[in-house]
């Protein structure tokens, strides 16, 4: 049915409350409100209207949109979700806060419906918890730091001030967390950095720097925020394909009777890409080997991304590569989730590693499958007579 919501909103606001049509340009001093039955979506600056999914099937609007924001404006966007029933609005804050974004939730004891906002601090994704009449100043206040933004994490190579700072902050973390930033995009890692900082609203590297030496553990939320889990079940299809047809074949015909088949998978985030390979072996020893012990490694910097992946319950979005027949063969429904059956979990170990720094599982007899999901083009190739090397960043 029609919305009443413009009119509604003008009532109350000295600014002009516009009802989207077609590939609107959005201007400063507007609030533009969805017509009925749309989906909406942003591409630089212009606001385009689809129609709505087919009845039936679930309608998440503001997930959409904010991945729309995420994807076209990186570190610019800001997502804000409000009072309101369910999910809608999480994953999309997800895509967000995965581009170096800032996000927004609503205080849940402020809402008139707690379930959007609430679940989206659940997620852990949620940037600032704020009550509604403190959001519009707290976006003046982060409007002067984020001009540090504006050249999306690059630095002039006259600012030597900046750029001792940044190598300072890298090791810094260094001693923290004995990992070595300066190997990985520099690009990424500084818009990451100034991210903090305007969440922090400090104007210089240097502040921030110096608010690091004095804050210990604002190197672990900086650490935390540097590991991008770039993830997803059956990620890269046709590699999956030729995984199946071409690669698992050739190891079983090779492998020696009675042996345990082993595999690492390195960089292996939330655990999707692990039990995708537990799954597709699982499918192909059906058919040919049901006595093979198998044992797949999967490895992570991460504390937080390896204690999700040990639990393997996703949510139905992260779901999102699985066929309906893999679904019902290799999860269970809980809690309005979905866990990975046990008889695949157990077919993995989780344990964090940073192989950068210690060494990798090299003995012959281990297939060495990267995924790369973390940061691309950070993991050197540690050749063995069993590697294969699977990199589908």
């Amino acid at each position: 049915h029609e919305s009443a919501l413009p009119e509604i909103l003008q009532r109350v606001s000295k600014i002009p409350v516009v009802e989207i049509s077609d590939n609107v340009h959005v201007d400063p001093n507007n609030i533009y409100v969805i017509p009925s039955n749309k989906i909406l979506v942003a591409t630089d600056g212009v606001l385009k209207l689809s129609p709505r999914s087919a009845k039936g099937k679930q309608n998440l609007p503001i997930d959409i949109f904010f991945s729309s924001l995420a994807e076209v404006h990186h570190a610019h966007a800001i997502g804000v979700v409000l009072s309101g029933t369910g999910s809608d609005g999480t994953a999309g804050l997800k895509d967000i806060k995965d581009q170096g974004g800032l996000t927004f939730a609503q205080d849940p004891a402020s809402a008139a419906y707690d379930g959007m906002p609430q679940h989206a601090i659940d997620a852990g994704i949620v940037d600032f918890i704020i009550t509604p009449e403190k959001i519009s100043q707290k976006l003046i206040d982060l409007l002067k730091s984020f001009t540090i933004a504006s050249s999306d994490g690059t630095v002039s190579a006259k600012d030597k001030i900046n750029e001792d700072g940044f190598r300072q902050i890298l090791a810094l973390l260094r001693v923290r967390v004995g990992v070595d930033f300066s190997f990985y995009k520099q690009t990424t890692v500084r818009r990451r950095i100034i991210r903090r900082m305007v969440m922090l609203q400090l104007e210089t590297v240097t502040d921030y720097l110096d608010y690091l030496k004095k804050n210990k553990p604002e190197l672990d939320i900086l650490f935390q925020d540097l590991l991008i889990p770039v993830t997803s079940f059956f990620r890269d299809t046709p590699t999956f394909d030729i995984l199946c047809e071409t690669v698992f074949p050739e190891i079983i015909k090779n492998k020696p009777a009675g042996t345990p088949l082993r595999f690492w998978i390195a960089g292996c985030s939330t655990g999707q890409e692990a039990y995708s390979i537990a799954m597709c072996l699982q499918e192909y020893l059906s058919d040919h080997i049901t006595t093979t012990r198998v044992q797949i490694f999967a490895t992570d910097l991460s504390e937080k991304a390896i204690k999700k992946a040990r639990a393997g319950v996703y949510t139905k979005k992260e779901l999102e590569g699985i066929s309906d027949h893999r679904l019902q063969e290799f999860f269970i429904k809980t809690d309005g989730h979905y866990q990975v059956k046990k008889a695949v979990r157990d077919m993995c170990i989780f344990a964090v590693h940073n192989f950068l720094k210690d060494p990798p599982f090299c003995k012959n007899g281990f297939y060495q499958l990267p995924q790369c999901a973390h940061l691309p083009g950070t993991f050197p190739a540690k050749k063995s007579t069993h590697t294969i090397s699977l990199c589908t960043q």
